[in-house]
């Protein structure tokens, strides 16, 4: 064969790796005197170059093997979600690279120079220049097992989570060391057990699939903690604030043991089966050594939980203070009731008995059930609004938060549970009061959601999808209007009813 004959054949075969069908391609030849199978040492691949010698060329054939339709979207996923995508694969490195800008991994303009390497390119570096090219190249082609054992070894070293598939007895000792093995259904049972995932269909996009839902996992996780602490830290405020005001008791034991053991775990259960952010696949991976609960997060517990304390608090003052049909103290008889006597000119007119009423603990144990209920509805999603993931995006929270107003309701007007609970029936007043007290909570919470959502929360480094300009239907694109239109004549109309709630601040 001469120089001319190969340069031509070769050309062709370069042609059909790099074209648009990308063409693996198999070079055939045959040998005049070949030994017999039983003469060669095929144990040691050492030997092949002296068994390949004085071939004669018969043809070349390019086989048809396009990627999964799927793949290039689930590798412009992966780019959004901050996680790098590397092709490592013992084909011709033309051929590879035709294939990743076929999916994604590479752009069609871009350059490859320090981004693509063979593996006999990669070896021949030092090491701290493979220790570089780990960190920049998304291609390694003609790669033997040993390749893919080191290149993660260095991505470890760089702090890199890295995730390795595999389908062959050679790439166990890759698939054992990367912090995730993903054997293939179909590989070999050596590497299926050397892994930590099998991908029984054999598909990359079920990796991407299993990233997303595992991101879903952790912040349900987070979010079933936040509703519990923020809940919790909401009762202890509210016992803290009776007693530092002097206030008579606004909730007793067996009504915080209603709460908590009833009322709460029902929600609470319901948001393992909240669905995944809109935007959990456009943030980074989280680093592994940062906390559950980071110190943003714990203010927002803190904030959300002082204002479920001093509602609960303020409800039975109202009841006190400024409601029809209430006594309608002062503030200082309020908080010096201790002191109330016929005898004491303080709480001269005052029957020292409404202080024991069972409707200023009714007020409150409503107020916490259903400003609950409203955390609930906020713990749907870490950042995302209420505008955006209505209640109904998760059912089995409006059907827990349904279940939970019916028992609280069980409570309230089926006899003898008022008298075993020392409540007593509210009236529409008071529960349109009970209504007013509780949302604000939704409101403080969208707004904490909005600081961090802006100007808080990680994911600059992604590559974002694209966004329309800044305009009114950019603006509004995503809202679920049903939602709006549902929740605003509901709020319109409660906080245009007068229950005397300004005179409580008046008084």
């Amino acid at each position: 064969m001469t120089p001319g004959v190969k340069q031509k054949i070769m050309a062709v075969i370069r042609d059909w790796g790099s074209g648009s069908d990308t063409l693996r391609c198999l070079a055939l030849a045959t040998h005049d005197n070949p030994l017999r199978r039983e003469e060669m040492k095929l144990e040691d691949s050492a030997n092949f170059i002296k068994y390949e010698t004085n071939l004669t060329f018969v043809g070349c054939v390019g086989m048809l093997d396009p990627p999964r339709l799927e793949v290039a979207s689930s590798v412009k996923l992966c780019r959004q979600a901050g996680i790098r995508v590397i092709m490592i694969t013992g084909d011709n490195k033309g051929t590879a690279v035709a294939i990743c800008r076929r999916i994604g991994i590479f752009t069609q303009e871009e350059d490859v120079t320090l981004k693509a390497f063979t593996g006999r390119e990669f070896d021949e570096l030092s090491l701290s220049q493979q220790r570089d090219a780990c960190l920049n190249a998304r291609c390694f082609a003609r790669v033997e097992p040993s390749h893919k054992s080191k290149i993660v070894e260095f991505l470890q070293s760089l702090d890199e989570i890295t995730a390795m598939t595999g389908d062959g007895v050679n790439d166990a000792p890759a698939l054992k060391k990367a912090e995730i093995g993903i054997a293939m259904g179909s590989g070999t049972a050596v590497a299926k057990t050397a892994s930590e995932m099998i991908l029984a269909d054999d598909n990359f996009s079920t990796i991407v699939a299993a990233v997303e839902e595992g991101r879903a996992i952790y912040n349900n996780m987070k979010q079933f903690i936040r509703y519990l602490i923020s809940s919790n830290v909401g009762e202890v405020v509210c016992i803290f604030l009776t007693a530092a005001l002097g206030f008579p008791e606004a909730l007793i034991p067996v009504q915080l043991l209603w709460v908590n053991l009833v009322t709460d775990g029902l929600p609470a259960t319901a948001l393992g089966f909240n669905p995944p952010d809109l935007d959990i696949m456009n943030k980074p991976p989280r680093n592994p050594k940062e906390p559950l609960i980071s110190g943003w997060l714990f203010f927002r517990y803190l904030a959300i939980g002082c204002y479920v304390g001093a509602a609960t608090v303020g409800a039975a003052a109202w009841w006190f203070v400024a409601a029809d049909g209430g006594p309608r103290v002062s503030f200082y008889q309020l908080s010096h009731f201790l002191q109330c006597k016929e005898d004491n000119p303080d709480f001269e007119g005052v029957d020292c008995a409404i202080f024991e009423s069972p409707y200023p603990m009714t007020m409150a144990l409503s107020v916490l059930v259903t400003i609950e209920m409203c955390n609930a509805l906020n713990s749907l999603s870490e950042n995302q609004s209420l505008l955006r993931m209505p209640p109904w995006e998760n059912i089995w929270l409006v059907g827990s938060i349904c279940l939970s107003m019916s028992l609280h309701f069980l409570i309230l007007y089926v006899e003898p549970l008022p008298l075993i609970f020392q409540i007593t029936p509210l009236n529409l007043t008071q529960w349109l009061m009970v209504l007013k007290m509780s949302l604000p909570v939704i409101l403080m919470d969208e707004t904490l959601k909005f600081v961090a959502r802006n100007y808080l929360e990680p994911g600059k480094e992604c590559v974002q999808p694209t966004t329309k300009s800044c305009s009114f239907s950019a603006c509004t694109d995503g809202i679920s209007w049903p939602f709006v239109l549902f929740a605003m004549p509901l709020v319109i109309w409660v906080y245009s009813t007068d229950t005397n709630f300004s005179d409580m601040f008046w008084s």
